[in-house]
């Protein structure tokens, strides 16, 4: 079993900036993709931005530009960094690991909880 335990959400104004964590930890053979995903009230879950083990990177277009997603390797650990923050983006933020526990398991998907950012003036 793998966890995600995601960190830095919260509120912010217009135009400002967020800094969102996932730390990935437990049987972990290795990690494929990782990414974020984001749900708000009403509507259904969505990608935000993807990023392979080889750093190659997927961002939803309605946050292109604005938002940043990196990874660090060694600490198992996805980042995303948000500026330009817009009212729309209001949602819970949810952390996404591709992964593998064995080298002969096939890869399973793992979840965080979900952190909240509010955009709101």
């Amino acid at each position: 079993q793998v966890q995600l335990v995601e960190s830095g959400g919260g509120s912010v104004q217009p135009g400002g900036s967020l800094r969102l964590s996932c730390a990935a930890s437990g049987s972990i053979f290795r990690i494929n993709a990782m990414g974020w995903y984001r749900q708000a009230p009403g509507e259904e879950r969505e990608l935000v931005a993807t990023i392979t083990s080889g750093g190659s990177t997927n961002y939803a277009d309605s946050v292109k530009g604005r938002f940043t997603i990196s990874r660090d390797n060694a600490k198992n650990t996805v980042y995303l960094e948000m500026n330009s923050l817009k009212p729309e983006d209001t949602a819970v933020y949810y952390c996404n690991a591709n992964y593998r526990p064995y080298s002969w398991s096939v890869a399973l998907d793992a979840w965080g909880q979900g952190t909240l950012v509010t955009v709101s003036s």
